[in-house]
């Protein structure tokens, strides 16, 4: 990926998307491999928002059939085998075990999951018997706690066992769906925020874009423009005054903590007080979460306060009394924004999480928008196809026929992937096993190409901090082939070293000396960059 917004601003596109989370990544994805000139720009960087804030979960929405959204649930299910199988390397199944309370919950839940195991009825069909999912099943109580003794044993009448999956990192695979784009010419640029629109009466023919890394101004000039903000999305059409109705949004802020491990291996699904909350074995820790309410400030605003980790653990201690959790057992905790149409539902818990594809141009509005609002992560790509399917309808054009869902990320063509682990280990003996495996989770199939550039210099095959296996290559890595700008690009976004833990000042100016010497930041800048990295640690010290 090569960021050039000058030239971005020199050359017609067929398209331009705002916003660079995973609806606008998608969007690119099947759009370059459909042969629109496809531009994409990001306020911030790449997955930034909420696309990086969630619970690392691709799933159906067990939940949403208490609503009778059986049609989201089953898209939702198409869409987990899908990521399964176009990226093996980052999507794996995950067993949850569910503890029931009361004879009628247990049948009440029974009756969910096999409706749950129906809706899935081709989970299986993947060509990596590793990832098949059995279906659900009941055990006893006594088999509950002896599979997870956390539980409250007070009332357990039993417990569920059914599938879903987890990523290992939602914002890297996010970035490989751009990472596709580009190869297949799209032009894409992180830190990038449009300020304002050109227009021709009810058509927009171009977006007034600030580079933040630069100061610069361009105009990015297209026939068709995307709106893939999302919790931004509203405030984008508040810009465009007479000719795009602004579409309710409610955000919905959601905390996650991250702490030791907790489980034996499972993940916990725990109802509590007419809502619930996930215990989520997660690259040797554990995540927690979430909280669900409606967030009225400004997008941009979003964090974690220290109060929030308190009364969110106090919650999770009363639905699981045996995890005992104290604020100074957070390593790690974030926020982010669930952009969801509003629907008339009194809180964020209850709306839906469906999404909304708006061509302005049937509404009275500009011609040639789309709106791309609410929907989830796992059904991001079916977004995808569905919003270019929009554009060649509005556009009169034929393209390609959509392939996302059968071709793999670039880093995805790794076939059974234990058996492409196993592989890389043995070719690659002499580097520690940990760091082999990680490479290969990160980057799957184009994980030697880390390695190649490790071979080049003695630093680069070092570890940032020794508790972690990631190296020195992939800060690199992150610079030359992924667009990392920032100190923060690279610990939190390109790798996940900042999120497992507060990291030492060694470690961080480990990184932050690889990227000074590649991007030429001096004394004053690599200052600022090492300083950005505290506040992402600061409520943890306020909670403890």
């Amino acid at each position: 990926m090569r960021r050039n917004l000058q030239d971005m601003g020199s050359q017609p596109f067929d398209l331009a998307i705002i916003g660079g989370g995973i609806t606008g990544s998608c969007i690119a994805r099947d759009a370059a491999r459909r042969g629109l000139r496809v531009a994409l720009v990001e306020k911030r960087d790449f997955s930034w928002g909420t696309s990086s804030a969630s619970s690392k979960l691709v799933h159906g929405g067990l939940r949403y059939l208490q609503s009778f959204e059986f049609g989201l649930v089953r898209e939702s299910l198409r869409e987990r085998r899908v990521w399964e199988q176009i990226a093996p390397h980052m999507v794996y199944p995950l067993q949850f075990l569910l503890p029931v309370y009361g004879g009628k919950a247990k049948f009440v839940l029974n009756a969910g999951l096999t409706v749950y195991d129906l809706l899935s009825f081709d989970r299986n069909r993947l060509d990596d018997p590793d990832k098949h999912m059995a279906a659900h099943r009941s055990i006893s109580a006594a088999n509950a706690l002896a599979l997870e003794p956390r539980l409250k044993a007070d009332g357990l009448s039993g417990a569920l066992l059914y599938y879903d999956c987890q990523m290992y990192s939602p914002e890297r695979l996010g970035l490989e769906c751009l990472i596709d784009a580009a190869a297949h010419g799209a032009a894409i640029a992180n830190y990038a925020e449009v300020t304002g629109f050109k227009r021709d009466g009810m058509n927009i023919t171009g977006i007034e874009v600030r580079d933040a890394i630069g100061g610069a101004r361009t105009t990015i000039e297209a026939k068709i423009f995307v709106n893939a903000a999302g919790p931004w999305a509203d405030r984008l059409l508040a810009m465009l005054e007479n000719g795009a109705p602004s579409h309710k949004l409610i955000r919905s802020k959601g905390i996650h903590v991250i702490v030791g491990p907790m489980t034996k291996g499972h993940a916990l699904t725990v109802a509590h007080k007419g809502g619930h909350f996930f215990v989520l074995p997660w690259r040797g820790h554990t995540i927690i979460g979430t909280t669900d309410t409606v967030f009225d400030g400004n997008p941009d605003d979003v964090h974690v306060g220290d109060a929030e980790i308190t009364a969110f653990l106090d919650f999770v201690n009363e639905g699981l009394p045996g995890a005992k959790l104290k604020p100074s057992d957070v390593i790690y905790a974030y926020a982010g924004l669930r952009p969801l149409v509003d629907d008339g539902s009194k809180d964020s818990y209850n709306a839906s999480r469906r999404a909304e594809l708006v061509d302005h141009a049937a509404e009275g509005g500009i011609g040639n928008l789309i709106s791309a609002i609410g929907g989830k992560w796992t059904t991001s790509r079916d977004i995808g196809e569905k919003c270019v399917d929009m554009i060649a309808k509005k556009s009169g054009r034929t393209l390609k026929p959509c392939d996302t869902a059968a071709a793999p990320v670039p880093g995805g063509a790794t076939g059974r992937f234990a058996t492409f682990v196993d592989g890389a280990l043995k070719a690659n003996a002499r580097v520690e096993p940990e760091i082999v495996a990680n490479l290969t989770r990160n980057y799957g199939a184009r994980y030697d190409r880390v390695l190649e550039l490790a071979a080049t210099r003695n630093d680069l095959m070092e570890r940032i901090t020794p508790r972690l296996p990631d190296i020195g290559a992939q800060i690199l890595f992150a610079i030359r082939e992924e667009m990392a700008l920032t100190l923060d690009d690279a610990l939190f976004r390109r790798t996940g070293l900042g999120t497992l833990g507060r990291l030492d000042q060694g470690a961080i100016e480990r990184a932050a000396k690889i990227m000074a010497s590649e991007l030429g930041w001096n004394e004053a800048e690599t200052a600022r960059q090492i300083a950005s990295i505290a506040p992402r640690y600061a409520p943890l010290a306020k909670a403890a």
